[in-house]
C-alpha cells in the first residue's frame, strides 16, 4: 500500500505547484502595482462648458508652459476675495517684443497705451449669499489647480470643475477636516 500511495504526494504537489505559483505571482503584483489616486476633492463639472468669448484670446497651456505661475499674473490684494487679472502694462513687459505683430497682441498694447483694464470675463463665480475667500484657502495651502481644474493643460480658460457648488465644498472641508458649519460660508 505505501508503494501505492508513494506516487500520489508528487503527483499532487506537481499538479497543484503552477496554480501555487500563478497566485504568488498575483499577490507579488498586487503588491507591486501602484496605489489608486485619491478621490478628487473637488469634482469635475457633470456638463461641459464652453469657455467665454475673452477679449483677448489667452492660452493658460502655453503661458504657463514658459514657466510663469498662477501668482505671476493673478494677485489677491485685501481683503483676500477675489483673485487679479493682470494689467495690460504686465502683459507687455513680454510682448512689447514678442509677438507684437499679432492682432490680438496690438488690441492689448491699445489697452496698455489707453490705460483700460482688459475686460476679462470671470469664468467662476461665487453664488450670491457665500462669503468666499481665496487667501484663506492659499493660506490652508490649496492649489490653485484643487478648485480650478488642470489650467496648465487649457488652451482656454472653462469651468471644467463644480467648486462652486455647495456639495464640493462641503466635501472638501470634510475630507480635510476643515469646518462645515453654516456659518463658516454663509453669513447671516
Amino acid at each position: 500500500m505505501v508503494k501505492r500511495i508513494g506516487w500520489i504526494a508528487p503527483v499532487v504537489i506537481a499538479s497543484m505547484l503552477p496554480a501555487f505559483l500563478s497566485l504568488a505571482a498575483g499577490l507579488t503584483s498586487q503588491q507591486a502595482a501602484p496605489r489608486q489616486p485619491m478621490k478628487q476633492m473637488v469634482p469635475d463639472n457633470p456638463s461641459e462648458h464652453t469657455p467665454p468669448v475673452q477679449p483677448i484670446p489667452y492660452s493658460h497651456m502655453k503661458h504657463l508652459s514658459l514657466g510663469l505661475d498662477c501668482k505671476d499674473c493673478h494677485t489677491n490684494p485685501n481683503p483676500g476675495k477675489l483673485m487679479t487679472f493682470p494689467e495690460p502694462d504686465k502683459c507687455m513687459l513680454c510682448h512689447v517684443t514678442v509677438a507684437k505683430d499679432k492682432p490680438s497682441i496690438q488690441k492689448l498694447a491699445e489697452y496698455a497705451k489707453s490705460k483700460q483694464a482688459i475686460p476679462w470675463v470671470r469664468v467662476y463665480t461665487v453664488l450670491p449669499g457665500v462669503a468666499w475667500n481665496h487667501r484663506a484657502h492659499l493660506e490652508a495651502g490649496v492649489k490653485c489647480e484643487t478648485c480650478h481644474g488642470q489650467v496648465r493643460q487649457m488652451e482656454a480658460m472653462s469651468e471644467v470643475t463644480s467648486v462652486t457648488t455647495m456639495y464640493s465644498c462641503l466635501n472638501c472641508h470634510e475630507m480635510n477636516q476643515a469646518k462645515t458649519a453654516c456659518d463658516t460660508c454663509h453669513k447671516y
